[in-house]
């Protein structure tokens, strides 16, 4: 009984695991643009704006770009919106990274999609991206 149990603890362990990894990510629900976005951290995520950023636009996208585990999803430079999904290095855990201009701001949305909070993980990400464009 007791093997059986282990076994299928084990399968649905499995199963989760590859589900995060393969969900599918649907450009149409994770490329949006907050309406009228305000600074904050949260549990699953953090909007920061970087004021008088969007000339630094391209070339924050090129720093993303070049992020481990990042790949884009939707949007370009040309469209002044991108999203990116960056994924967790062990479980593969999705985390989106919108990135657009508002004005002459650079507003950067980061979310996780799956859990209740995401222990800082996309502030610190986000943190670390707008000190390498400030350079500090």
């Amino acid at each position: 009984m007791l093997f059986k149990i282990s076994i299928t603890l084990l399968g649905l362990i499995l199963a989760a695991a590859f589900w995060v990894r393969l969900a599918p990510s649907d450009p149409d629900t994770w490329h949006q643009l907050l309406v009228d976005p305000k600074e904050k951290t949260f549990a699953t995520g953090v909007i920061q704006i970087v004021p008088d950023g969007a000339s630094q636009f391209t070339n924050f996208i090129e720093m993303v770009e070049t992020t481990r585990l990042t790949r884009h999803l939707a949007g370009s430079t040309a469209q002044g919106a991108v999203t990116y999904i960056t994924r967790t290095k062990f479980w593969g855990f999705p985390d989106y990274n919108t990135i657009w201009i508002e004005g002459d701001d650079l507003i950067i949305y980061a979310r996780l999609r799956f859990g209740l909070g995401d222990r800082g993980v996309n502030a610190a990400r986000v943190s670390n991206w707008v000190g390498r464009l400030s350079g500090t």
